[in-house]
């Protein structure tokens, strides 16, 4: 009995541990593969000869009968930031993915999906530049997913038709720049901070102490000079004047697809296939493959150096990220950095 009992139990460990072997097989083979400079194919999942910081692509709509026209779509996601986090930064990946939509001589239009709420100023201007430059080489079809405000919105400004889902969440063209005021509590802790600046403005927005009117002036008018960037960018992109805009559309609230169309702030309303179908025509290729940018899988990541699987282009993640459970939570507001300038709505804040 007790035989038969260890027979099966050593029966249960060499299958357990052959399917272990299978489903590591199955995911790294693929990483060796990409790293190796090969290629790999099933049909749907479209992996490319290429160096290892290309893309794969992913087929998403199959194209039509000999066709080799393809129309790239590219995700970006979350909120934008141009922090390097072990893998390179969300301007890094959308740049080096705009790039590689533009010299694939096979890739006639491109399609950047939007859903982000917006983020650093700088990062957003990077991204809204990379876009227009690739715009003004093959169309760029902007798709503005659940929500693509402030930063996200700016960045479409830089695509050639922008497309918004019926009840995406756009506009809030505007900026923001916070910090905390913590003197109060200090003193109550018997906590004094000394300080040593070479100019009155050194410090300026310092929340040890009161906030003096010259500081207000002078950081209020550092906010207007990137809002006035942002209103001249929206200003050339939708060629609507400036006065019009700094007088309601540009107070920072935001809109709903249809009546951001009214608003001439966006071109049409649809789903994504509708954006599919004016990156065709604009590419003059009807029939064309439709495939998604996604970041190759990293043999080193699965191995635990760093990396991940095949993700979005656009979204950054850290080396831990591998290690880790994330929870995420929709509709929190980020960690807003003292001092930074940032194009965000107000529900994100």
């Amino acid at each position: 009995m007790k035989s038969k009992a260890l027979g099966c139990f050593v029966t249960v460990l060499v299958l357990a541990l052959f399917a272990s072997v299978m489903v590591n097989v199955f995911y790294v083979a693929p990483a060796i593969r990409h790293e190796m400079g090969g290629s790999w194919g099933d049909g749907t999942h479209r992996r490319h000869a290429a160096p290892a910081d290309d893309f794969e692509y992913q087929q998403v709509e199959r194209g039509g009968r000999g066709v080799k026209d393809r129309v790239a779509q590219i995700d970006l996601e979350g909120i934008i930031t141009g922090e390097e986090l072990g893998l390179g930064s969300m301007v890094t990946h959308l740049k080096q993915a705009l790039k590689q939509a533009v010299e694939d001589p096979f890739v006639k239009a491109i399609v950047l999906r939007i859903d982000s709420p917006g983020g650093e100023v700088t990062a957003s201007d990077v991204m809204y530049n990379a876009v227009k430059e690739a715009s003004a080489k093959k169309p760029v079809i902007a798709f503005m997913d659940t929500v693509a405000a402030s930063g996200g919105y700016y960045i479409s400004c830089g695509a050639t038709t922008v497309v918004a889902n019926q009840t995406s969440i756009t506009g809030s063209i505007g900026v923001i720049m916070q910090g905390i005021g913590y003197q109060g509590l200090m003193e109550k802790a018997g906590v004094e901070m000394r300080t040593f600046k070479s100019g009155a403005l050194k410090d300026a927005g310092a929340g040890s102490r009161p906030m003096t009117d010259a500081e207000r002036a002078y950081l209020q008018t550092l906010v207007m000079q990137n809002y006035d960037r942002f209103v001249q960018v929206v200003s050339d992109a939708r060629k609507l004047p400036v006065d019009e805009l700094k007088s309601g559309l540009a107070d920072g609230r935001i809109f709903l697809a249809p009546e951001a169309k009214e608003k001439k702030l966006i071109d049409e309303v649809g789903y994504i296939e509708k954006a599919y179908e004016l990156a065709r025509a604009a590419a003059k290729s009807p029939e064309a493959e439709i495939v998604r940018f996604m970041r190759p899988p990293s043999l080193r990541g699965l191995l635990g150096f760093g990396g991940q699987a095949a993700t979005p282009v656009s979204r950054a993640a850290s080396p831990a990220d591998d290690r880790k459970i994330q929870i995420e939570v929709p509709g929190l507001r980020p960690t807003l950095k003292p001092g930074v300038a940032y194009f965000l709505p107000g529900a994100w804040y």
